[in-house]
């Protein structure tokens, strides 16, 4: 698939962003304090393109491997409340989702960087990595990002979501760059 053209059809479909953290919403960096305290990065921008489309009627959901209180953290701020830590295999927890939720999976975009989100791309409707993540992954996503993870990658998906679902121009309008 060309990454350099956005499948806008596919994008205006889109019901649910379901997005990994570390690498995605975190430039991947785990800190952690001489007590064993974990720290994360995230971006202000990503935070309020999520905010942007929770305001149209997509909803955001969180898939991730670790388990961190930082994550819980930044959900409740954003007001995210499908989040799903520790998940071993991403796959069969996007089937619980899927279940749970009865969501279609066409309907789903999701966003991931590494080997393991591989399995999940296979199942949505549209897949995106970050342009730092590996070439095979690169490979297997319906678009790559300009920015890396962490550093505004979600928020241009959250851009193109809206710019997809003809919601743009009530974007510029609500904040006044028409």
């Amino acid at each position: 698939m060309n990454h350099e053209k956005v499948p806008h059809e596919k994008l205006r479909s889109i019901t649910h962003l379901i997005l990994d953290v570390d690498g995605v919403l975190t430039d991947g960096t785990i800190a952690f304090s001489d007590r064993g305290e974990e720290s994360k990065n995230f971006n202000v921008r990503d935070g309020h393109g999520l905010k942007m489309l929770m305001r149209y009627g997509i909803e955001i959901m969180l898939l991730t491997g670790r388990i961190s209180k930082a994550v819980g953290h930044r959900a409740r701020d954003l007001g995210i409340t499908g989040v799903f830590q520790g998940a071993k295999n991403k796959a069969d927890v996007l089937d619980e989702i899927l279940e749970s939720y009865a969501l279609d999976p066409a309907r789903i975009a999701y966003m991931g960087d590494d080997i393991v989100d591989v399995p999940v791309f296979n199942k949505v409707g549209f897949a995106i990595t970050v342009p730092d993540a590996a070439d095979y992954i690169r490979k297997k996503a319906h678009y790559v990002t300009a920015a890396r993870g962490g550093s505004g990658a979600v928020r241009e998906v959250c851009d193109m979501i809206l710019q997809a679902q003809d919601r743009w121009k009530e974007v510029e309008a609500r904040y006044g760059i028409e």
